[in-house]
């Protein structure tokens, strides 16, 4: 039995797509370094987060940015119902050129945290920390998503990231205004 030369051709295209199809897959989930989000940044109650006793939780700090190196910083954020404490309100600001670790927490149900053009995205899942570090070298504005639906004011829910110049950066504005912040967002973002 002889297989037509059209036969092989569409054979061997097949084939080819198929082989290519498995590279593309192997190559995404292994090249390029790009892992899962796991429990890696722990579990934490919600109660105490919920009522701000934060002291009771041995791995989230109070919300907040925390300059932990020359331009490293770690970012505690508490997703609730509809807003990001910090973010919503006030912005969270960082200088240009920061390695920035988010740590974000739920209070409530289950949110997102996701800043728009970057690749910062997670689910906060109520009990866990979400963890996850990125490079901003660019100054910009970013907006922070929730793109987990979590209530009637989901939509509402949203928040300022901004990356400025060094020489325009005051770290210590950023941590001073915390009372602030907490007290715009306690007003705002109860429904």
């Amino acid at each position: 039995m002889e297989i037509h030369r059209y036969e092989k051709a569409w054979f061997v295209a097949g084939m080819v797509l198929i082989v290519g199809f498995i590279a593309t897959v192997v190559y995404g989930a292994v090249g390029p370094g790009i892992a899962m989000v796991d429990d890696s940044g722990g579990q934490v109650g919600a109660n105490p987060i919920a009522n701000e006793n934060y002291d009771a939780v041995d791995n989230f700090r109070e919300p907040g940015v925390y300059r932990t190196g020359e331009n490293s910083f770690d970012i505690y954020v508490v997703a609730q119902r509809f807003a990001f404490v910090p973010g919503t309100g006030e912005p969270i600001r960082i200088p240009a050129g920061s390695e920035v670790t988010f740590y974000v927490a739920s209070a409530d149900v289950t949110h997102g945290f996701n800043l728009a053009g970057t690749n910062v995205n997670v689910m906060v899942v109520p009990g866990q920390v979400s963890e996850m570090t990125a490079r901003f070298d660019e100054t910009g504005t970013y907006g922070i998503i929730c793109h987990e639906y979590c209530g009637a004011g989901h939509h509402d829910m949203a928040g300022t990231f901004e990356v400025v110049p060094q020489s325009q950066y005051d770290h210590d504005a950023t941590s001073d205004d915390r009372e602030l912040l907490r007290a715009a967002l306690t007003a705002g973002g109860e429904r």
